[in-house]
């Protein structure tokens, strides 16, 4: 879970980065190895989204960070 508007920009920057290598797979691995090369890209760049988004949906003065269970 993000923290922090640092971790944000850090877990922004990785999805830019994760997005950009799926994008280069687009168009270097053949089709038929595509999907499974690029799943596990694909389903970090969606739960890295999902913290984001929560993450953003409060604000700052109401931020207060899940407890861990």
């Amino acid at each position: 879970m993000i923290q922090n508007d640092l971790e944000l920009k850090g877990t922004q920057e990785r999805i830019a980065f994760f997005a950009k290598i799926v994008a280069e797979m687009r168009v270097r691995v053949p089709a038929e190895n595509y999907a499974a090369m690029a799943s596990g890209y694909l389903a970090e760049i969606e739960k890295m989204h999902a913290e984001v988004m929560e993450y953003l949906r409060c604000h700052s003065s109401e931020f207060a960070p899940a407890k861990a269970a």
